[in-house]
């Protein structure tokens, strides 16, 4: 049999390799691409990435378990490194520095960003999964970084991304930002005031454009001057634990749950809040509206109805009255699950 030459007649063969969690069929795969000539970019962009992104979507209508998505996230990262040294590219540009976001742990989307860039002459330092700004700092301080790149995959770790960002650029380095954190349009990215790219091409055109990555409007922020950020997040503790207590009163049958259970509960609620707070920090309405969508999916993929999600979203409506951003976040929120749902509002 003639093996795969291109990406798109490699793939299922590929997937196969992660379902089966076959991490030496999977690295060859990908070098029997190389060896048929495919340049080693394509077959990061064109395999590696939708396969990877494939595997979270299996996770998402609970198809794989937790550990099913871990076994095939170790054997993505292998396959890249095993084409990073397959590929040996000599350095001919200045350093930039690849992390993930404080609080960020979906590594392998940045790390395919640092190979691309490293295949396209950069020199390239990978600093990994959540690094502590401080530390990103510290570490620019003692290298001379041509510019700095960040990932943030998640919107609910956006304040943590504007305050990295800003350290960043204290200390003049040049920031270049992506990952669907900031929005499929970026939009998320420029409200912060950061240089955004789409995917690692577009990453690398931009940063190896001196004036582009210089060329970046200030963050738009002054919404932030009400105040309902700042007190959602002191109210976090109290949020959670109110909302558990109506869940509680009005769905008899929450008493009985397992500590698992109770644990899960507790973590949706918290994800409410946070994805709540990360929407009032960037003004965007829409951010909390496709989070309830994603949770939604998750949570009925899973036995669990729309409509437990449902009354902790009125719950908090009615707690937070005072909070008119919040309140809009929370009606626009309800009106698409309840859309999706086939309901109309009470």
């Amino acid at each position: 049999m003639t093996a795969p030459a291109t990406a798109a007649d490699a793939y299922p063969g590929y997937l196969d390799c992660l379902a089966d969690a076959d991490e030496y069929a999977a690295i060859d795969v990908a070098l029997g691409l190389l060896d048929a000539g495919l340049p080693a970019e394509r077959v990061l962009l064109d395999l590696v990435a939708p396969a990877q992104a494939e595997v979270g979507e299996r996770w998402a209508r609970n198809e794989w378990s937790v550990a099913q998505e871990h076994a095939a996230t170790h054997i993505s990262e292998r396959v890249v490194a095993a084409v990073a040294a397959h590929a040996r590219p000599q350095p001919t540009g200045g350093r930039v520095v690849v992390a993930c976001m404080d609080g960020e742990w979906h590594a392998l989307p940045p790390r395919l960003v640092a190979e691309v860039l490293r295949l396209r002459g950069w020199q390239v330092t990978f600093l990994g999964a959540s690094v502590p700004a401080a530390h990103l700092v510290s570490y620019l301080r003692r290298h001379d970084a041509h510019a700095v790149a960040l990932a943030c995959a998640l919107p609910v770790r956006l304040p943590h991304a504007h305050r990295m960002i800003e350290a960043c650029r204290r200390s003049d380095v040049p920031v270049v930002v992506g990952g669907r954190g900031f929005g499929a349009d970026g939009r998320w990215a420029r409200r912060l005031g950061a240089a955004w790219a789409p995917d690692a091409p577009s990453a690398a055109e931009l940063i190896a454009d001196e004036r582009a990555l210089h060329r970046v409007p200030p963050a738009q922020l002054a919404h932030l001057a009400d105040d309902e950020y700042a007190s959602l997040v002191r109210r976090r503790g109290d949020l959670i634990d109110s909302a558990l207590a109506d869940l509680r009163e009005r769905v008899p049958a929450t008493r009985a749950y397992t500590a698992a259970q109770l644990d899960s509960t507790v973590s949706d609620l918290g994800h409410i809040v946070d994805f709540l707070a990360a929407a009032l920090y960037v003004d965007d309405a829409s951010l909390f509206t496709n989070f309830v969508g994603w949770l939604v999916g998750i949570l009925t993929s899973r036995g669990v109805p729309a409509a437990a999600v449902d009354l902790s979203l009125r719950h908090f409506a009615g707690v937070l009255r005072d909070f008119p951003r919040v309140v809009h976040a929370l009606a626009q929120g309800r009106a698409a699950l309840l859309a999706a749902d086939g309901r109309t509002a009470a």
